[in-house]
């Protein structure tokens, strides 16, 4: 047999309301003996409220979308807990969605969690286009953007890192250490981060006095297979190079495995720097020197701001972002350079 709200009311001699308020944790005024009489019934059949119907009345379904590129990369699971903690910590549920870096993907995740009434998304979208603002303009609840930085119309907020700066620290660490031509292994330059940190490695080049050579950089996949692949190119083309800067750690463990594959060292005959400080960074050898970015950090904050936009009643998903958050990175040193 279904239990009800009703039922439970029944039994325990009280209103439906009082049900209602105790369920819902909105019971400061009512008894403790009327509250552990409703819970004695309510775990007597093992009682859960209908999420739905409660939605229809508060206009929320304490469902926050977290739609996530590419789960497999070790920075993004970081990104995942900061959100979870955050969202359990008030009440909310996470969906995750994974996009494996595909736009037609991204936009189904973003119409089925719309129609599913998630109470906003939080998003690290898979490229800068015309056709992403499209999606993201569609849509009807609020967008927190993570990680990738992009603008449409219905953005409510963003919470990024100063990747700009990031690259910058970690080239004028290699030339700190020595290094003078310094090899860049890129992401694709489709999203605003590989572009950054593309223009921070320009500008440390600049302030070292050192010109910027195209046949230094290769433009690939933020995977370790394309660390392995960017690296096999330099070698065929017979680009001379002291260091190697990687968009991330997984471009780096992949070009590492390829230097050691053509008998080079590290970091004696050449140094290797990613960039994210993912888990693995430690774990190999020699030990990754890299750019960190507080990943966990980055999902806990987001949802922190999406949370405070959904209770600025004054907003609609029309408006303009309400607040953009800067994390800083910082060059964690270890054994690669």
């Amino acid at each position: 047999m279904k239990i009800t709200m009703k039922d439970i009311a029944k039994e325990s001699g009280v209103s439906i309301a009082t049900v209602s308020m105790i369920l819902n944790k909105k019971d400061q005024n009512i008894t403790e003996a009327t509250r552990l009489k409703v819970l004695k019934v309510v775990k007597k059949y093992n009682y859960i409220p209908n999420a739905m119907a409660g939605s229809l009345v508060t206009r929320r379904t304490g469902v926050i979308g977290l739609i996530m590129p590419d789960i497999n990369n070790p920075f993004f699971p970081g990104i995942a807990r900061g959100a979870e903690d955050k969202a359990h910590e008030s009440g909310y549920s996470i969906i995750f969605c994974n996009t494996d870096d595909k736009l037609e993907v991204e936009e189904k995740y973003i119409e089925s969690l719309t129609s599913k009434m998630a109470d906003g998304i939080i998003i690290a979208h898979s490229s800068s286009s015309e056709k992403t603002s499209e999606i993201l303009e569609r849509c009807q609840i609020p967008i927190i953007l993570i990680d990738r930085d992009f603008d449409a119309r219905n953005i409510r907020g963003k919470v990024l890192v100063n990747n700009k700066d990031g690259a910058y620290k970690g080239v004028s660490y290699l030339f700190k250490k020595g290094h003078r031509k310094i090899a860049f292994l890129s992401g694709s330059l489709k999203t605003q981060t590989a572009r950054d940190r593309l223009e921070g490695y320009r500008q440390a080049l600049l302030e070292n006095n050192i010109p910027f050579e195209e046949s230094l950089i290769r433009y690939g996949e933020y995977r370790s297979e394309w660390g392995r692949d960017g690296i096999r190119s330099l070698l065929e083309n017979k680009v001379t190079f002291d260091a190697v800067f990687c968009g991330n750690d997984l471009i780096a463990i992949g070009a590492m495995k390829e230097l050691k594959r053509n008998g080079l060292r590290i970091p004696e005959d050449i140094g290797v720097m990613g960039f994210d400080d993912i888990y693995m960074a430690s774990m190999v050898e020699p030990e990754l020197t890299t750019v960190r970015q507080p990943n966990y950090e980055m999902g806990y904050q987001a949802v922190d701001l999406l949370l405070r936009t959904l209770k600025d009643k004054t907003k609609t998903t029309d408006s303009h972002e309400i607040g953009t958050i800067i994390l800083e990175t910082e060059v964690v040193e270890r054994n690669s350079i």
